[in-house]
């Protein structure tokens, strides 16, 4: 039986009792996320994200470090990319795994660890909680949403007047037999 909303009155029996069983009926199976793995790699992903911030930062200022200053003088961005991207990362495979179950709180404890390590480099306990709760909101939000900012595949609902749409506007030439 599916678990109960507290909100909602207990559901009895099965509810496909009176419905042809469906595919999506079926258990999920949980399969373990390599947390090591994969926060390694949204690491050096986020890092080079912050090398292009640090190159960028370097250009737009004046200085006499040459390019050197993308390490020299920036290069803290890019460690704080690399520690916000480890940071999410291990955090909702990590959290993933212990639940076994791949849901928008994975996403909403990485993004609070994310959001975390930004207050910790404003040096402010209060934006380090604040934006905590932003980031975990905001991506929480997101993947529950079906982690698309696009929605679902509009194009992929079967409408009437699309199709009429689509057949007016690629009229295909009429052959001798039809104008005959």
């Amino acid at each position: 039986m599916a678990p109960s909303n507290p909100l909602l009155p207990p559901l009895t029996g099965r509810p496909s009792a009176f419905i042809a069983n469906s595919p999506l009926e079926q258990a999920h199976l949980y399969h373990q996320h390599p947390t090591i793995q994969v926060a390694a790699r949204v690491t050096l992903q986020s890092a080079g994200v912050g090398l292009l911030v640090s190159a960028v930062q370097n250009a737009l200022d004046k200085h006499d470090r040459g390019a050197m200053g993308v390490v020299t003088r920036t290069g803290g961005t890019i460690g704080f990319f690399a520690a916000m991207g480890f940071a999410f990362s291990f955090t909702q495979s990590f959290v993933a795994n212990t639940r076994e179950t791949d849901d928008a709180l994975n996403g909403a404890a990485g993004g609070c660890a994310a959001g975390f390590v930004a207050g910790v480099r404003a040096r402010s306990l209060p934006i380090a909680f604040g934006a905590c709760a932003g980031m975990a909101t905001l991506i929480g939000t997101f993947e529950a949403a079906g982690s698309a900012l696009t929605g679902t595949d509009r194009l992929a609902t079967p409408r009437p007047e699309r199709e009429e749409r689509r057949l007016r506007f690629f009229k295909q030439p009429k052959t001798e037999e039809e104008t005959a």
